[in-house]
């Protein structure tokens, strides 16, 4: 006859006194995007299309070189990781590898061809050539994740794989040996982001929800920024590019060690603080995380465009402190409109296309329908 009191559902424990309760974890839907992530992409590329853009500002402007320093130090580390992350379940299947070569490996041969007609107009060099193997400006990030990603199994066997990668960049950063082909320096150079992102859990993320973490990232980067104005005339802004051997900066091999540990320290310090400050709920640019390779591939025109007419040298007003200003937005803006649904949907043929006419059926998916169309033929008939 008495109902006895229900007490209220808990989802988070009671901090002890003196201690500040734990954010829950909001779980995305089943099948759903996690907003953190695509939050993440889409500030990290628009911090990518910042960094193109400043680059010709850096000569003769400290600031400029200090933002830029700074911004090169964790973006594409932060890009990679992530990259690394949502390659966790990759394997050779047949999906699998299918996705590969038409997420990647299409698009990487499409912008390898688009970028170099591209430039035959502008520049009218109608002789200049197209190169599968030596990748043009922004398409080192493709060869280097379908080798990345292809390589995952082995690195899922090895007993230290985040060690072993990071005595890897080390030997190519200290080897002039390694030549241009596919971007392999880059490619072994940014190595152990990729390897860690692969290994990494989502408790690890969950870790940046401490307040303590949230708090201390902002002066952090800050502080990154001011250390970045003192050594922007005493630093080559090359070593954040990850391109060149030690020996081409001027340096002995044994230093090779000391700036690769170095780089990984503050990039990985850097990438926890920037994805502290990623916002985890939906914003109005979540949904645009889902087209940054669209924004990243596509912006290398408009970035070209600038370099190749000179618009730094003929506008001298962006190299006020106004300008700049003005072209960053510009830069933000640009990439923002490339990632939208409509860009995405002019230019998914290219980036996203299903090729299925150049693919067999894959022998254990169609077996699997044909059992499932066997069972459900058995069901009716038995009803």
């Amino acid at each position: 006859m008495f109902r006895a009191a229900i007490p209220p559902i808990r989802t988070v424990d009671p901090a002890p006194e003196g201690q500040q309760a734990p954010v829950p974890r909001v779980e995305p839907k089943s099948g759903g995007r996690d907003p953190f992530f695509d939050n993440a992409k889409y500030l990290a590329v628009v911090l990518v299309a910042m960094g193109h853009t400043w680059e010709p500002l850096t000569h003769g402007g400290r600031a400029a070189m200090a933002l830029y320093m700074t911004v090169y130090t964790f973006h594409m580390p932060a890009f990679v990781l992530i990259s690394g992350y949502f390659s966790r379940g990759f394997d050779l299947s047949p999906a699998k590898l299918k996705r590969l070569i038409t997420g990647v490996a299409v698009p990487y041969v499409v912008f390898e061809v688009l970028y170099t007609y591209f430039q035959r107009w502008l520049q009218d060099t109608p002789n200049e050539p197209i190169s599968l193997t030596n990748p043009y400006y922004l398409d080192w990030f493709l060869a280097a994740l379908f080798i990345w990603r292809l390589t995952t199994p082995v690195w899922k066997l090895v007993r230290w794989p985040v060690p072993l990668a990071l005595v890897i960049a080390v030997l190519a950063a200290a080897s002039p040996e390694v030549g241009s082909d596919f971007a392999l320096r880059r490619v072994l150079q940014f190595l152990p982001f990729f390897i860690l992102g692969l290994h990494l859990k989502p408790a690890h993320f969950d870790l940046l929800r401490q307040r303590a973490i949230r708090v201390a990232a902002a002066p952090v980067m800050l502080g990154a920024v001011v250390f970045a104005y003192w050594a922007a005339p005493r630093m080559n802004a090359a070593w954040f590019r990850q391109n060149d051997a030690v020996q081409d900066l001027g340096m002995p091999a044994w230093v090779s060690p000391v700036m690769e540990l170095a780089l990984f320290g503050c990039a990985m310090v850097l990438t926890v603080c920037f994805l502290a400050l990623v916002p985890r709920r939906q914003t109005w640019f979540t949904k645009l995380g889902a087209g940054t390779l669209y924004g990243y591939l596509l912006h290398g025109f408009a970035i070209k465009t600038s370099r190749w007419f000179g618009w730094y040298d003929t506008f001298l007003w962006v190299r006020t402190p106004a300008g700049e200003i003005v072209v960053t937005v510009l830069a933000a803006t640009l990439i923002t409109l490339l990632c939208t649904s409509p860009v995405r949907r002019v230019f998914r043929y290219v980036m996203e296309p299903k090729l299925a006419w150049a693919f067999k059926d894959d022998a254990a998916a169609v077996a699997r329908a044909r059992v499932g169309t066997a069972d459900a033929v058995s069901s009716s008939s038995a009803s």
